[in-house]
């Protein structure tokens, strides 16, 4: 018996149902691989990001999310290289979907209960993802910046409902914005910590501070 289709469960109507103790005999979701590419490269390699946001409130089954990862990630590495970018995707499905299996054969009249006891038995997994929320994201470099738009373009029909491309004004997967990225790295105020950065304020003793790095506030306007 096939899978039934995504388009029966793309509507959000129930309550999260997660795998527990008491959900059990969950097939494993789909996609196993949530960063592709260098995922190890530095903060400072990769300074161009780009989302791709969905906007609708939808369910996303692990199938799209595969899906798509392999779409995104073969078209960047024809184009761009496969040591030029980094893809992640952003969404994980922990929601569990059900079926309630009916019998199609000869003589499944008498087998059959119909509508009692309807609780189906868990068939896959899906992501509830909201409108805005970021399914896919790429950094790289600037030279590859039309790479990664595209590549996520052609993502975007692995999806139901309406997806946005948008391209990130941050510096990589940081929170900080490229302009404020320079000032603070010019400051020696960026450390670097995988993909992301964590900034050195100037709050702690002074005593733990190595020297040169203890910095005072930024002075206050009059």
């Amino acid at each position: 018996m096939g899978r039934r289709p995504a388009r029966c469960y793309r509507q959000i109507k129930n309550k999260p149902y997660p795998k527990s103790r008491y959900c059990r005999g969950v097939p494993d979701p789909k996609i196993r691989i949530y960063d592709v590419g260098m995922k190890k490269k530095g903060v400072d390699e990769f300074p161009f990001c780009v989302h791709l946001a969905s906007w609708e409130k939808e369910n996303v089954s692990s199938e799209a999310l595969e899906a798509a990862r392999i779409a995104c990630n073969k078209y960047m590495t024809k184009f761009a290289g496969k040591d030029a970018f980094h893809l992640r995707v952003r969404v994980h499905p922990f929601h569990v979907l059900r079926i309630n299996k009916m019998l199609s054969c000869a003589g499944a009249d008498r087998l059959q209960t119909g509508m009692r006891g309807a609780f189906g038995k868990p068939q896959g997994t899906c992501a509830r993802v909201s409108i805005g929320q970021v399914l896919l994201s790429v950094r790289c470099k600037d030279n590859n910046a039309q790479h990664a738009e595209e590549a996520l373009r052609r993502a975007k029909f692995k999806f139901p409902g309406r997806q946005k491309i948008i391209v990130s004004g941050k510096w990589g997967f940081t929170k900080f914005s490229r302009a404020d990225y320079l000032k603070y790295k010019n400051e020696g105020r960026i450390i670097p910590d995988g993909v992301n950065a964590k900034l050195l304020n100037w709050r702690g003793k002074l005593e733990g501070r190595q020297p040169g790095k203890a910095l005072a506030p930024p002075p206050k306007e009059a």
